[in-house]
């Protein structure tokens, strides 16, 4: 796996445990957190719905689902 690969995965996975621990959070929040511009932020929000881990019932509203999950 190449180290920008490792570093997305890294980053998605922090992001989700971010929603987590303070959702619901807004994209900018998010952006803001990570020190990532909005459109990063998109990008690993896009994996995480994708996956079924996160949604956004209200516009730019994120939170988890309530799909099990096993962080390693």
């Amino acid at each position: 796996m190449s180290q920008s690969t490792n570093r997305m995965l890294t980053r998605v996975k922090a992001v989700y445990l971010f929603i987590k621990e303070n959702g619901p959070v807004s994209t900018t929040e998010i952006a803001n957190e990570f020190e990532i511009t909005d459109r990063t932020a998109q990008r690993d929000l896009h994996v995480l719905s994708y996956n079924g881990l996160v949604q956004s019932p209200h516009k730019g509203q994120w939170d988890v689902t309530k799909k099990k999950v096993k962080i390693s």
